[in-house]
């Protein structure tokens, strides 16, 4: 890519604000403005859910982070974030003409974000939590989840989850192997990996073993990280132990959600017949697909220039656009389950192979089956306040 393009591309940043509705005469001013807009807000004033009919709030979401975990770059802080937050709000507009607000915020403290972001949140329909670092995003998507009506996505974490598990239930139907049956090595215990691992789990799998480099997560050992202590108590059944050489043995699934070349060739070596491998680290995976290839029926990364890319702009833009669409008040587990079945499916039997597991997200079929996933999703579980919304 031409870095004077890029750089070209990204002048005045990548998104503008427009008028629905013209303001060409004194008329026009008197209803969108004063006096007109007083009945307006009256209206709202007297039944707080019109909110969602008389203003922005019913297409729009705010993205937010403060910098401290963006892409591979680390903690760069919020006007280095800006970037990537307006690329997701692009992404939002584009595949699901859902309007989203970049909202960087200076600080790293965990009360003080969701302080704001619950000061914030009357403005908006839904809350997509980005690029904020481990353990915090946790807490803060916990606490934000419990104490808003609006939906909170740390997409980090599920938006990842979501498409792994989709791609994951494509690659088993190529080797014929069943979730429940298969050992899945998770290498990275932070909240990406977390989130997969727990996704795999809530999907069906039962032998899943997290690694960290401290070696495998075992509910023998006492940590100082609350999530990895929970973690243990539900995963690593067989109470493996070691380092990822040692857990990789037999194991059917590899998801790499760590860092570069921590995956050897001798590792894929050791594992079972037809080896499913998700190497996600990025920009370099955790082995080379070329290296792995000899030796792995099932690859995936989340680079573009191979096949089968985890990519999760498949998932969030059609996420909350369902969400927005039924007035949902939480995105819950049923909800993610259902868009990862949506992604799976939308990709054709006869199209199904080792090469191409995963749907490409320019297919405009996609977002249009997640939206209707998560509409019915949400009305099964009780959580979408408009019960009219067409998921036909």
């Amino acid at each position: 890519m031409n870095v004077e393009e890029i750089m070209l591309l990204h002048q005045g940043g990548k998104l503008e604000t427009t008028l629905k509705h013209p303001i060409e005469s004194m008329e026009d001013l008197a209803k969108v403005y004063t006096p007109g807009v007083a009945k307006v807000c009256q209206a709202i004033a007297s039944d707080q859910d019109r909110a969602y009919e008389l203003t922005t709030k019913k297409n729009t979401v705010a993205v937010i982070s403060d910098g401290t975990a963006v892409l591979g770059l680390g903690d760069i802080g919020p006007k280095a974030a800006m970037p990537v937050m307006e690329g997701k709000a692009a992404l939002f507009k584009q595949f699901a003409d859902v309007d989203a607000v970049p909202i960087c915020l200076d600080t790293k403290s965990t009360e003080e974000i969701i302080a704001i972001v619950k000061a914030l949140a009357p403005t908006f329909g839904g809350i997509n939590l980005e690029d904020i670092s481990s353990p915090r995003c946790f807490e803060i998507e916990r606490r934000l989840k419990e104490e808003l009506d609006i939906p909170v996505f740390h997409d980090d974490q599920h938006g990842t989850a979501i498409v792994v598990l989709a791609g994951l239930l494509n690659a088993l139907k190529v080797v014929d192997k069943d979730i429940r049956d298969v050992k899945i090595v998770v290498n990275g215990c932070g909240a990406a990996g977390i989130s997969v691992a727990k996704m795999l789990l809530n999907a069906g799998a039962e032998n899943l073993i997290g690694v960290d480099r401290e070696g495998a997560i075992n509910r023998l050992n006492v940590y100082d990280k609350p999530h990895w202590t929970e973690f243990a108590e539900i995963s690593n059944p067989n109470l493996e132990q070691g380092t990822l050489s040692d857990c990789i043995v037999g194991a059917d699934v590899f998801v790499g959600v760590s860092a570069p070349n921590v995956l050897k060739v001798d590792d894929v070596r050791k594992m079972a017949k037809d080896p499913i491998v998700f190497a996600m680290a990025n920009p370099t995976p955790e082995i080379d697909p070329e290296l792995a290839a000899p030796y792995v029926k099932v690859m995936a990364t989340g680079r573009s220039d191979y096949p089968n890319q985890i990519n999760n702009v498949l998932c969030f833009p059609g996420i909350f656009r369902g969400a927005l669409d039924c007035g949902a008040s939480d995105i819950n587990d049923e909800m993610k389950l259902a868009v990862a079945e949506a992604i799976a499916t939308s990709v054709d039997p006869s199209e199904l192979n080792e090469r191409f597991i995963i749907p490409n997200p320019f297919d405009k079929r996609v977002v249009e089956c997640i939206r209707k996933a998560v509409a019915e999703a949400a009305i099964r579980t009780g959580v979408a306040r408009n019960m009219l919304i067409s998921v036909n």
